[in-house]
Formats: structure tokens, sequence, C-alpha cells
């Protein structure tokens, strides 16, 4: 039985549910929305143990990623000598990694689409953590820069796979929260890397550490393709259907055409999704890539210290991503859109941390910018964690691997440019105050691209 949506204008009727995940910005453009009675959606005991595996793996799989991406930056300076590079280089080699994963982002969509989450993040894992290990054995800057190469198209997955499995997973009204966990498993997976990875360094040094890291991937990712399935391969009772499908605008899944594909980039909103993602990904990625290598060089921190020093705003960038789940999750119920609550927490987040951003060059002591780097982080991480629940419900189900993958792509080729600017400047005056300016400036530019850009949902192009 079914009821159709009414908005709290007209007078919300006790036994229905209102739920409308494609109404616009402005009120009275909702589309009717039939769905079923809220209190009989139950989620069967099998589909409680999917979405909990589903989780722990993602977990799993995203603080092994992290603890890759991290291994550079905190290996920095160690590599740098015993190298001989330079700052430019060694951005270079942090710019080329996040080059390859933006590219990589184009097929990964599409693919994703046809093969689904068990293939692609399982290969994808295997592949990077290869790559990961294999960074323990070269010898020279060309040699470094292919497996950079390597490592950034075989991560090219990982953030599409884990906003498709939360997709096939949890219906529209119960995204929040997973997607903000899974957001926080990689800045937890920052988070520990600095001291873990800096404990792995004085044990065993740099080359042993990425090896071991590397294995460990692999064991996750065997593991992972033994123990996840596709929504497709699964027979699902019509009562499970039922409750993965509640709310949610467009329930095909066959994926895209190339045509439907390509009309993605003539879409505005996807746009500025494209745009406004980069403010996110430029902020994150110059902290990821030089937040050690900073306070080594501002603060004269040895190793040890820095390890430890440089998980506290990691920890920050964490907890603003569980928050944000729980808040949008709360401006949901309380009535508010879908859409529009995470449009709200995204220009809200990006325009705090640009503030933050923008005060860190003036802090007297190290404490003082490891608060603010970790408001920064806090703030920009929030925005982001609603970012990608933006696809969840402002897109239609069979377009979200899709449109995550452009949005990751167009981000990570602005992030690309975070660590090699930040080292040219760092080479060229000795500090970090204007590369920290720059970065400030470019989250507040993200923040208008989502205020101007978008405004609307994106819609099937079969229903259009």
């Amino acid at each position: 039985m079914a009821f159709k949506h009414n908005n709290q204008e007209s007078g919300v009727e006790s036994q229905n549910i209102t739920i409308d995940p494609q109404t616009d910005f402005k009120e009275g453009k909702a589309e009717p929305l039939s769905v079923p009675l809220e209190n009989t959606l139950q989620r069967s005991s099998r589909i409680k143990k999917i979405q909990t595996t589903a989780m722990i793996l993602l977990f799993l799989a995203a603080v092994i990623n992290y603890l890759d991406r991290s291994s550079l930056s905190v290996a920095n300076l160690t590599i740098r000598q015993e190298l001989g590079l330079n700052a430019t280089e060694i951005g270079a080699l942090l710019s080329v990694f996040s080059l390859a994963y933006g590219i990589a982002q184009l097929p990964c969509g599409p693919l994703l689409d046809r093969k689904g989450p068990r293939i692609m993040l399982g290969l994808g894992m295997f592949f990077w953590s290869l790559f990961q290990a294999l960074s323990g054995m070269v010898h020279s800057f060309t040699q470094f820069v292919l497996v950079r190469i390597g490592m950034g198209i075989g991560e090219a997955p990982m953030n599409p796979c884990g906003v498709k499995v939360i997709n096939d997973w949890f219906n529209i009204k119960e995204r929040g929260r997973p997607m903000g966990f899974f957001n926080a498993a990689s800045t937890i997976g920052v988070a520990v890397s600095p001291p873990i990875l800096a404990a792995m360094m004085l044990m065993m040094g740099w080359r042993w550490m990425f090896i071991t890291i590397g294995i460990l991937g692999i064991f996750i990712a065997i593991g992972w393709y033994m123990l996840y399935r596709n929504r497709e391969d699964l027979p699902l009772t019509a009562d499970e259907q039922a409750y993965l499908n509640a709310g949610s605008v467009n329930v095909r899944r066959d994926p895209l055409s190339f045509a439907e594909w390509r009309s993605l980039f003539k879409n505005k909103t996807m746009w500025g999704m494209m745009l406004g993602f980069s403010g996110i990904n430029y902020t994150a990625w110059l902290y990821l890539a030089w937040l050690p290598g900073y306070l080594q060089t501002a603060y004269n921190l040895d190793l040890k210290s820095t390890g430890f020093m440089a998980a506290i705003p990691f920890l920050f960038g964490a907890a603003g991503m569980l928050i944000n789940g729980y808040v949008t999750d709360w401006l949901v119920k309380g009535g508010m859109a879908p859409i529009k609550s995470r449009k709200i927490c995204i220009i809200a987040g990006m325009f705090c941390s640009a503030a933050f951003t923008l005060i860190v060059p003036h802090a007297t002591t190290s404490f003082a910018a490891v608060l603010l780097i970790g408001m920064a982080l806090f703030c920009i991480h929030f925005a982001g964690t609603s970012c990608w629940g933006l696809i969840h419900v402002a897109v239609a189900s069979r377009m979200t691997a899709s449109v995550g993958s452009i949005q990751n792509f167009a981000s990570f080729i602005c992030a690309s440019f975070a660590p090699v600017v930040t080292g040219f400047i760092v080479d060229t005056t000795h500090s970090f105050q204007l590369a920290l300016v720059i970065c400030g400036c470019v989250t507040a530019l993200g923040a208008l691209a989502y205020i101007f850009l978008v405004r609307q949902p994106i819609s099937d192009p079969r229903n259009d």
C-alpha cells in the first residue's frame, strides 16, 4: 500500500511518509512520489548481516588505502635524503599519484556499473598493494614515478565502490551514517598512519615499511573478494527489495550507455560537483601530502614527535565525517529536503575550513598549528562527507557510480597540483605561507561552485 507525497505546507497525513530526494532547493517544486509505509519496511536478518559485513570490509579497505597514501608523506625527509630529491621532486611524486588516480576515475565509473564492487575493488586493492610493495624497492626518481602511477590507477575504484556499496545495501533515509562511517575510516587511516608508519620506519626502515603495508593490503583484497557479494548476484525477496528501494528516485539497475555517460558533462549540477569537490580535495591532499613535512620543517620536530603530532588533525577530520552523518540524518528526519541538508553542510564546512587554513601560517607554536589544521580538516571532511552524500540523494541509482567517478576525476586533477605547487613554493620561498593561502582560496572558490551551480538534481536521461 502506498500514499502520495504531501508537503508540509499542505499538512502531511499521519500515516504517510514524506521522502523526496530529488526535491529542488526551492519549496513547492517536489514531484509526487509513492512509497511503502515506513512501518512496513523492516530489515531482514540477512540484510543486516550483509550491511555489517560490507561496512567492516569497507572500513578495512579504507584504512589500508590511506596507510598506503600516507607512507610517502611520513617518509618524506628520509627518502629525500637517501635518493637526493628536493621538495619539488617529492611534491611531483605525490602529485603524479593523484593525477593518475584522477584520470583513472573516468573508466572506473562505467566499469563499476558493469562489473560491480566485488571485482573492481578486489582487483584495485590487489594492484595498488602490489605497487605499494614495489615502492620499497625503487632506487631512482623515475622508478618511483612509475610505481606511484600504478598505485594511483589501482586506488581509483576505492571511493566509487564505497558509494556504490552503500547505495546498494542501504535505503535512502539510512545512508547518512554509513557514508559518514566509510569516510571516517579513510581519515582514521590517515590519523593512525603517522605514528604507525614512523614506528615501522624506526624499526625496519622506510623500504620494509612500504613492503609490509603492501603485503597486508593484498590479504585484505583477497578477503574482500571472498566475503563480499554484489546486490545483483543475490536473490532478494520482495520485502528486501522494497526495503532497499524505499524512497529511491529510480530503482533501475541497468548500466549507463556511453551516450548517457557523456551527457553528464553537459549537466550544470555535474559541473558544480566537479568544481566544488575540487576545493575539498585540494585541501585534503595538501595536508595529507605535506603535514608531516610542514611540522618537521616549520617547528623542527623529530620523526617520532611528528608521527604523534601529525595524527591529531586527522582525528579531527574523522570526527567531522562521523558527525556529518548524524547531522544530515537529523536534518532530514526534521523535515529538511535531503539535497538541501547536504548542500548546507557542504557550504558551511568549506568556508570554515578555508578560514582556519588562512590562519595556520600565523600560528606561533606547533600545538597552535596542529589545532588550527585540525579544525580545518574537521570542517573540510564534514563538508566532503556531504559531497558524497549528495550523490546518494540527488542522483538516480543507476548513475551513482558514474557521477561519483566523474566528480572524483575532476577533483583529483585539481588536487594533483597541491603537492607539487607546495613543494615548488617551499623550495623557492623556504616557507609554507603562500601555499596555505592558495589552499584557503581554492576551498572558498569550491564552496561558491556549490552555491551557484548545484541547484537541481541529476535525473536519469531515460526519464527526461
